[in-house]
């Protein structure tokens, strides 16, 4: 199964979070019953570009077997323990396209109803060239506005797994209709994917859509 996590921190404990991205991978590597996991540093959902970043905000992806026992681990307790607020959420694929670190962790977890007609998790994420970097945050304000001014939307962050070069989103939807009218029919959205195609600033890229099982706390 697909379990994703959120924390909001105090400042005081931002060295703690910054120590931990790096003892944390140690503990997760171990655990037989983690399949795939990202540790995830976040964004204000503002601007999704490096100024965005929000050093209060950290977050973890995992996939693990059904009868895992993560959430109820010392890594998790650690983070809860040290956070004022929490999100944490099940996932379950409804369409992936693309690769994450070049590996398809998505692909053995069964996939979602095809009439699923509850909210919606869709991640993207990137490996921007980085002779790129500047091309690609030029045309990411016009998509962030279309975004936030979405009918449907519930909540947007940013993600990334290195403050610059590693960029993503994560968004939580009321409907999969929502989402296909944002990537479809937003002309700034539009403009984005042929801009794509024609700088080609990705070395890699995945767009992956989730039916979001069950969910507790805010994003």
């Amino acid at each position: 199964m697909i379990l994703v996590f959120f924390w909001k921190i105090k400042a005081r404990y931002i060295p703690w979070a910054i120590l931990h991205m790096g003892l944390d991978r140690l503990a997760l590597a171990r655990r037989s019953d983690v399949k795939f996991w990202k540790l995830l540093g976040a964004g204000k959902g503002e601007t999704f570009t490096p100024r965005d970043a929000d050093v209060l905000r950290w977050g973890l992806l995992v996939v693990v077997d059904q009868d895992s026992e993560i959430a109820n681990s010392k890594i998790i307790k650690r983070w809860n323990k040290k956070s004022h607020s929490q999100f944490s959420g099940q996932l379950s694929p409804i369409s992936i396209n693309g690769a994450w670190s070049k590996k398809s962790p998505f692909d053995q977890i069964p996939k979602a109803s095809s009439d699923w007609s509850g909210k919606i998790v869709a991640i993207t994420r990137a490996r921007i060239k980085w002779r790129k970097n500047f091309i690609f945050w030029s045309s990411v304000p016009p998509v962030t506005t279309s975004l936030h001014s979405s009918p449907g939307l519930i909540s947007a962050i940013g993600i990334g797994e290195a403050p610059i070069g590693l960029q993503g989103t994560f968004s939580i939807w009321e409907s999969g209709e929502a989402v296909k009218n944002f990537a479809y029919s937003g002309a700034a959205h539009r403009e984005a994917i042929k801009a794509t195609h024609r700088h080609a600033w990705y070395a890699e890229e995945m767009f992956a859509r989730f039916a979001l099982i069950k969910s507790n706390g805010s994003l």
